[in-house]
């Protein structure tokens, strides 16, 4: 769909028809008003109706005005612009809107400088939340072809998503996301040039969540250390040319928003929480508590807005009635562009859309802390404000142009239906005003200042040279910066790693930073150069030399431990930080003594603090350790890292990424992350038991994998248990007499496995489709705005009976076709799973086998069926009585 101003004005020539708008206004002065009932404003005011168990004494009612008002009425973008109190010099003016894009609830833009709007359109399109789950949504794509600061030419890369979660660029035509309560990350590619996504591939997995849609996964971001965070997941993934590794990482506790600034520090935007998280240090090395981090006040916004229309209720309403506590943020940005007062760069940015208000945020550092204050704070002001009730401003970014851009879903409803539910004080105040109605808006804004104008030079990364793009890591505006990096280590171009190590010698401190995190992207970083840096002036530079170092430390340059421990004793309390961090993560001999001795002889407050409780989590996982696995499995694990770290590390790596053997290749695979090791385990076992040659998809290792089979079923299954739960993996266990079934059906073998011929043989997951018919004798439903579909049980959001179990309860899938079914996997939770089970094929739906039973057990219920298990249904059946339902999540089939 391409949508030129032409097509622009023809829209507006057919809203004229119905609204009597003259030819010649812009699409800016369209109100979505003009859609709605054009009585709403001269109807008589509703009065409200509270439910008769209402305490109205209570503190989120006592209070309440409940006089009928007139309602809120939308109001075009050209008009809501008049609404905003800005800064002096300061201008906000729209740049794309609905009908164009409906529900914006974030934006990126690729190395080219389109930008991708991920458009919620399922999101709250009544107050009960019906549909919030239906394919609705989609990721469209826009650019400014004729440079006049309007985008008026749109595609949808995207369509029929069930509420996205995210979209990043990922190099030419190609974008990554993720729906929701779904598990895996896809990577989206048009590989004809029509602009529009056909080609789609697995790229991670294991980063989902289930739940309310304001509690999952969101924003996965692309950093400076060429690592993706993203929110409520406690890892961080990567690409390499050898695929999507995995670190764990501490709770980021953001909801929507991540974001870096100028030295990669990653910032996460919480959202009930209304503040920024984990913005002390790199989320890597933990979650750390930091007393007073946020000045007094911080927390009190000045709203404009004062409908008191928001969840707290009363208890949290100025006598004004506006907001006296932040409560929804949403969307953040450093900005770090280079078009707007110098004052700006390396501030922090957020929204709060129950506030209306977007504020700034100014850091200070006070000895290797950070703490924080509201910029206006001494004129009880905000950086912008509006007094619209619609405005709800979601999203914030640094723009190619060096501006800032603003997402604004212009709504009436921003919470999601949980918190809408009759009888609720947010529905009654809602439906005051008559705001559940007002839907499928959405405005996109750019900030200006007197005096600077946008830059108009055009970002075109995907068709420079790599050497081009080395150039623009000295850009200032960091947006440049970050796509020149990513898209340099996507192409895997060596050639300039002696550009980039002239440029790290520079005097451009920023460039200086991405060139080295540049060469560490490429696999072209040298022990020399990061101990050359360690010694730098800045100590801005010493800090990211011992991050970066970190690579070569986990591809075995063990002798920079030697380092982290002589500037654990830098004058500088941040280096000193960073490196009693590097040493503590990397797991440096003797690191507990190093802490123990900086608390002696640093008494900086941020040292104290970091050592103090890095000291604190030494303690807390020597505990952990004895209580996550079951006795059996600590066994297991405990074998397999002995095992591991004497033999296989060698060649897989100390922290199982892979040994470098020159040439930017690896002597063997990486296990972390590894979507091999992860999936189902008879892939690890038969090539430890048999050996493995060739290349493995595609890639050729400098190594071969021998033969492991003169070891004992034990010594395998501690092996593979340790590799699936190490690394940042997590998965099932292998008892020892699931190898020993493997070694007995491989035993008349004599030589090394292929990787094509391992494949075909190993149980793969199927991954659910549309073509696939799932049904169930009975079916709950789960939350607001639910429908009853079995198919839940394939994601993270789950299926359940409505009722108890029953024997004879069950739950089926038709498949397109037959498979040789080998597995059934599910996740019941803690307390609802399946007593008795059995699972049964059948080739028509009729005549039914069983291949399998299985007595259920809390979390994850495994069920390996019999060498007879061809069908084209198959279904599972409750085989005892129960006082629970019976329940599913992340159920998954394997077939060979």
């Amino acid at each position: 769909m391409q949508l030129s101003k032409k097509l622009l004005f023809i829209s507006c020539v057919s809203l004229a028809v119905l609204s009597g708008c003259k030819k010649e206004r812009s699409p800016f002065d369209i109100s979505p008003a003009e859609s709605l009932d054009p009585k709403r404003a001269e109807a008589p005011y509703p009065s409200i109706a509270i439910p008769a168990d209402v305490d109205l004494e209570s503190p989120r009612w006592k209070g309440i005005d409940l006089t009928p008002m007139p309602p809120v009425i939308p109001l075009s973008a050209n008009e809501e612009m008049k609404t905003f109190v800005l800064k002096p010099g300061y201008k906000i003016e729209p740049i794309l809107s609905e009908p164009q894009v409906r529900e914006p609830a974030a934006i990126q833009f690729d190395g080219n400088g389109r930008m991708y709007v991920l458009e919620l359109r399922s999101y709250m399109q009544d107050i009960d939340a019906n549909g919030e789950l239906f394919a609705t949504s989609r990721i469209s794509r826009w650019e400014d072809e004729d440079n006049d600061g309007i985008y008026e030419t749109g595609v949808v890369f995207l369509d029929s998503l069930v509420f996205p979660r995210f979209v990043v660029p990922f190099g030419p035509n190609t974008i990554l996301s993720m729906e929701s309560n779904e598990d895996h990350v896809y990577k989206y590619t048009d590989t004809d040039n029509d602009g529009k996504a056909d080609k789609k591939e697995l790229f991670a997995t294991g980063l989902g969540k289930s739940g309310n849609v304001e509690h999952q996964t969101s924003f996965l971001t692309w950093t400076m250390d060429n690592w993706m965070y993203s929110t409520y997941n406690s890892r961080r993934i990567r690409w390499t040319p050898d695929g999507v590794i995995q670190e764990p990482t501490g709770n980021p506790y953001g909801q929507w928003g991540v974001t870096q600034d100028n030295y990669g520090q990653v910032w996460f935007q919480d959202g009930a929480g209304g503040v920024p998280q984990n913005y002390q240090f790199p989320i890597v090395y933990g979650n750390f508590r930091v007393e007073g981090q946020l000045r007094e006040g911080f927390r009190v916004p000045y709203s404009l807005v004062k409908l008191a229309d928001f969840e707290p209720g009363m208890r949290e309403t100025k006598p004004d009635g506006s907001l006296n506590n932040v409560t929804g943020s949403a969307g953040n940005d450093v900005f770090r562009g280079d078009r707007l007062p110098k004052e700006l760069i390396g501030q922090y940015f957020y929204g709060e859309p129950v506030g209306r208000i977007i504020r700034q945020v100014k850091s200070e550092k006070e000895e290797g802390l950070t703490y924080l204050q509201n910029e206006y704070i001494d004129s009880e002001s905000e950086f912008i404000q509006s007094t619209d009730p619609l405005f709800r401003p979601v999203d914030i970014a640094t723009a190619p142009d060096g501006t800032m851009y603003i997402v604004d879903m212009y709504r009436g409803i921003i919470q999601e239906g949980n918190w809408t539910q009759e009888g609720s004080y947010l529905r009654t105040k809602i439906q005051q005003y008559q705001m559940d109605d007002i839907v499928g808006n959405g405005r996109i804004w750019r900030v200006t200042y007197d005096g600077m104008e946008r830059s108009k030079e055009k970002p075109r990364m995907y068709d420079e040279t790599t050497a081009e793009l080395v150039r623009h890591l000295e850009h200032p505006n960091g947006w440049w910066r970050d796509q020149a990096q990513q898209n340099i280590i996507l192409r895997q171009d060596k050639s300039v790693a002696g550009d980039l190590e002239k440029m790290v010698n520079s005097t451009n401190e920023l460039a200086r930073i991405h060139a080295l995190w540049t060469l560490e992207g490429l696999g072209a970083l040298k022990v020399e150069l990061v101990r050359k840096l360690m010694k730098d002036p800045s100590p801005a530079i010493r800090i990211q030399a011992l991050r970066a170092s970190e690579t070569l430390y986990k591809y075995g340059e063990k002798s920079l431990a030697d380092d982290y421990r002589a500037m654990a004793n830098d004058s500088d309390p941040g280096v000193a930080i960073q490196a009693l961090q590097s040493a503590y993560i990397l797991k440096v001999e003797n690191a507990d003594k190093l802490l123990q001795s900086s608390l002696k002889a640093n008494q900086a407050k941020g040292v104290q603090l970091v050592s103090t409780q890095l000291l604190e989590r030494e303690e807390e996982a020597k505990k952990l350790a004895s209580t996550q696995y079951s006795p059996e499995q600590q066994v297991l694990f405990a074998k397999g890292k002995t095992i591991f770290d004497s033999y296989c590390s060698t060649c897989h790596g100390v922290k199982g990424l892979g040994t470098p053997a020159g040439g930017g290749n690896l002597i063997a695979p990486a296990f972390s992350g590894s979507p091999r090791i992860l999936g189902h385990p008879e892939y690890a076992v038969k090539t430890l038991l048999h050996g493995l040659t060739g290349s493995i998809e595609g890639k050729e290792y400098e190594g071969v994998m021998i033969p492991m089979n003169t070891n004992d079923d034990e010594w395998i299954a501690s092996v593979v248990s340790y590799i699936r739960n190490e690394f940042g993996n997590k998965g099932s266990f292998v008892d020892p007499e699931f190898v020993a079934q493997v070694r007995k059906e491989t035993a008349a073998r004599k030589s090394n496995y292929g990787y094509d011929e391992l494949v075909g043989e190993v149980p793969k997951a199927l991954f659910p489709q549309d073509t696939w018919k799932v049904t169930a004798s009975s079916t709950a439903l789960q939350g607001v705005g639910s429908t009853k579909d079995p198919s839940y049980a394939f994601s993270f959001k789950g299926w359940k009976t409505e009722t108890p179990q029953e024997p004879g309860m069950w739950f089926q899938v038709e498949l397109p076709k037959e498979h040789n079914l080998a597995e059934i996997q599910f996740d019941s939770g803690d307390e609802q799973f399946p007593l008795k089970y059995t699972v049964s094929v059948s080739a028509d739906g009729s005549k039914w086998v069983e291949v399998g039973n299985g007595t259920g057990v809390k979390g994850i219920n495994t069920v390996r069926l019999n060498g007879n298990s061809l069908g084209k249904f198959v279904r599972i059946q409750v085989a005892e009585k129960g006082e629970q339902p019976w329940a599913m999540k992340k159920l998954t089939i394997f077939a060979r």
